[in-house]
């Protein structure tokens, strides 16, 4: 036991220093369409306290960011974010965001006000709905952005900043060009 706990002790792997979250590397996963699992479950309430539902969102691609009003990072890539909602077709496209350990709404509010976030987010203080993403997002990797396939199937996931809109564009194309 003493020497397994030496052990964990000596990884390569950067603690959360006095940020409380990692920071990714920007690590692009893609999933085959035969290797994505059962669907994602996710649901609660946006940042006006209406109900959202991923489930509602089945036959689109779906963008999910989590993000953080508290995160530079999160700040770094909201622009491209926004750029890329505001440019895609929303009857194929839609985008969701996550708010993951905000202590406010009114924070997460003044985030969205302050980068004209034109899609919705979960309100998640704890940060619980980032279980539904077990084995693609660690609960502390913000931010994150995933996308969702029109079968409600993880499809690709970028673990930190967003490296460009035109990745994300790729991404989303990719995935759009499916046959479902």
């Amino acid at each position: 036991m003493a020497a397994a706990c030496l052990l964990a002790g000596c990884t390569s792997l950067e603690g959360t220093g006095d940020k409380g979250y990692v920071s990714g590397n920007g690590q692009i996963t893609e999933l085959a369409p035969a290797d994505r699992h059962d669907p994602v479950s996710l649901a609660g309430e946006d940042l006006d306290g209406e109900p959202v539902d991923l489930a509602s969102l089945r036959g689109k691609v779906v963008v999910i960011n989590v993000w953080g009003a508290w995160c530079t990072d999160c700040r770094k890539e909201a622009p491209d974010l926004v750029s890329v909602a505001n440019a895609v077709d929303p009857d194929e496209v839609a985008f969701l965001g996550i708010d993951a350990r905000d202590p406010s709404r009114e924070n997460a509010l003044a985030y969205e006000r302050t980068f004209d976030v034109p899609y919705p987010s979960l309100y998640d203080p704890q940060g619980e709905t980032l279980l539904a993403f077990r084995g693609t997002l660690t609960p502390n990797a913000i931010p994150s952005t995933v996308v969702i396939d029109r079968e409600g199937r993880v499809a690709a996931s970028i673990l930190g900043v967003l490296p460009s809109a035109g990745t994300l564009e790729s991404l989303i194309d990719e995935v759009a060009a499916e046959d479902g």
